[in-house]
């Protein structure tokens, strides 16, 4: 019998083991990364208090307009910047790069170049 394998299901476990090692605390949060098939969904959270601090993606209505007729990386290194822009906004200048358990390429690659270029230290 074929069994296909769950990727999800796979990136959930490399996910868990990447949470074992890393978490966010106020001063240097946790730069969390969710890609789906059509967006990208980026927060940046305390765990030590469970806050959200800030949350952008590109379903976000203020950034609507700048990701008219871009790609899916483009539009991912637009969220990287904005979420860079509202992390400075409330004095964060550091922050720890939590992939998701995705791999570092393409989209989410994309999202942490955007972050880095608008001062966020990763």
């Amino acid at each position: 019998m074929i069994t296909k394998i769950d990727k999800n299901a796979v990136r959930v476990k490399r996910h868990q083991r990447i949470r074992n090692r890393i978490s966010g605390t106020s001063d240097r949060p946790r730069l969390a990364v969710f890609r789906s098939s059509k967006n990208i969904y980026a927060q940046m959270i305390d765990d030590e208090n469970g806050n959200t601090l800030v949350a952008t993606s590109t379903k976000d209505k203020a950034i609507a307009a700048e990701l008219e007729g871009k790609t899916k990386s483009e539009k991912a290194k637009v969220v990287g910047e904005r979420i860079a822009k509202l992390a400075a906004e409330k004095g964060i200048t550091e922050a720890v790069f939590d992939r998701g358990g995705y791999i570092y390429h393409g989209r989410v690659q994309a999202l942490a170049e955007g972050a880095r270029e608008a001062g966020l230290k990763l």
